[in-house]
């Protein structure tokens, strides 16, 4: 079953649906108008990563897929933070630092939030939970619906 045909087929009373889509523009472009309350955008700091980002940020404005918010990972400097903000200017971004923790935890196995609670990338996660946890409660159509 596709991310566009499983989304479609649950009531949207009081459920919360987290999915982790193919990467591109594909599934963006087969949802229905308005049938998210939130997107993350998920980009690198590289050319091609920007490109495609930049095209699932207008396909999520132009089909009202809710909140937009741009996940800018493994940012290693000012450079990398320049390139992305220039690149989504007036946009809300969660920049998640390129940090070693990450990969530590990734090569025993476990969790970063487990093995390094305290690390900044660990950290700039936490907050896009807070960002996509606030959408909720922020009153949208489709909050509403569930929640009254």
């Amino acid at each position: 079953m596709s991310a566009e045909q499983l989304l479609g087929s649950v009531s949207d009373q009081g459920l919360t649906i987290v999915a982790d889509l193919e990467a591109g523009i594909g599934t963006l472009t087969r949802l229905a108008e308005s049938a998210v309350d939130v997107t993350v955008v998920v980009v690198e700091p590289t050319p091609r990563s920007i490109d495609v980002a930049e095209r699932a940020v207008a396909v999520a404005s132009d089909q009202a897929q809710g909140r937009v918010i741009i996940v800018a990972n493994k940012v290693a400097d000012a450079a990398d933070r320049d390139r992305l903000n220039t690149a989504f200017a007036g946009r809300e971004i969660v920049f998640v630092p390129d940090d070693h923790a990450i990969e530590a935890a990734d090569r025993r196995g476990s969790s970063p939030v487990d093995d390094a609670p305290d690390a900044p990338a660990v950290s700039a996660i936490e907050q896009l939970v807070e960002l996509v946890l606030d959408t909720a409660d922020l009153g949208s159509p489709r909050s509403e619906s569930r929640n009254g």
